[in-house]
């Protein structure tokens, strides 16, 4: 791939996929694997190069030979953070595969949180992220689809399990803390949003016995079942 097409830090990892350059006992996968082990624990806006240095043992200086400032490091961890996509087993129908593409993705999501505002820049080019499309997209190669209709598809299932992920993630687990159905029928009118009031009635915000990941599942299901109607 022309390395004038892409920013720099793409262009890397694209020419230099898997380095084996060490440099002080350092290499870049060793940086980023520390990288995300940080991000995992206290966010991205508690990673600085100053503090990956200091967990590494090296100086701040010794980094920059391998990673050129935050915003690479940032590209890198997003590329290397998923892992390789779910491999559905031979023969396995488009809808088995798709779904549990769907349930790799919400479990990347959970092992590391700080990839949802990471990745919303814009959509993925880096090796890692392209992996994970052109998995969903072949769990769609034998339906007949055309290519239009499987990439739109495709992007439906990520959009709901990015959604459904970050409503999850951010959800507050505090006791104490608001709860979301309560404040809801203090302020929901039922003649100005009447829809919204029928569903607070019926009970549908809240919680009871079904868990996050059991609204998950069942929005998925949904979901693909309006993709079956394309076949």
């Amino acid at each position: 791939m022309p390395d004038d097409t892409i920013p720099e830090a793409l262009a890397v990892l694209w020419r230099d996929p898997a380095p084996t350059r060490r440099s002080g006992g350092l290499r870049r996968e060793r940086i980023v694997a520390q990288a995300i082990e940080m991000a995992d624990a206290d966010g991205l806006a508690a990673l600085s190069m100053a503090k990956l240095a200091q967990r590494l043992g090296c100086g701040t200086m010794s980094l920059y030979r391998h990673v050129a400032n935050k915003d690479q490091l940032i590209a890198f961890m997003l590329s290397a953070a998923p892992g390789p996509p779910p491999a559905p087993p031979r023969g396995t129908d488009w809808r088995t595969a798709l779904d549990g593409w769907a349930r790799g993705l919400w479990d990347v999501y959970h092992r590391h949180p700080w990839i949802l505002p990471a990745s919303a820049a814009g959509p993925p080019v880096d090796p890692g992220q392209l992996a994970w499309l052109d998995a969903g997209l072949a769990a769609l190669a034998g339906t007949g689809m055309s290519e239009r209709d499987k990439l739109a598809g495709v992007l439906a299932v990520l959009h709901f399990v990015r959604g459904a992920a970050a409503l999850a993630i951010e959800a507050p687990t505090d006791v104490d803390g608001p709860d979301y159905p309560r404040m809801l029928r203090t302020v929901v009118d039922g003649d100005r949003f009447p829809a919204l009031a029928s569903a607070l009635d019926a009970g549908a915000f809240d919680d009871g016995d079904e868990s996050q990941i059991d609204a998950f599942r069942s929005g998925l299901a949904q979901l693909l079942d309006g993709l079956s109607l394309k076949l």
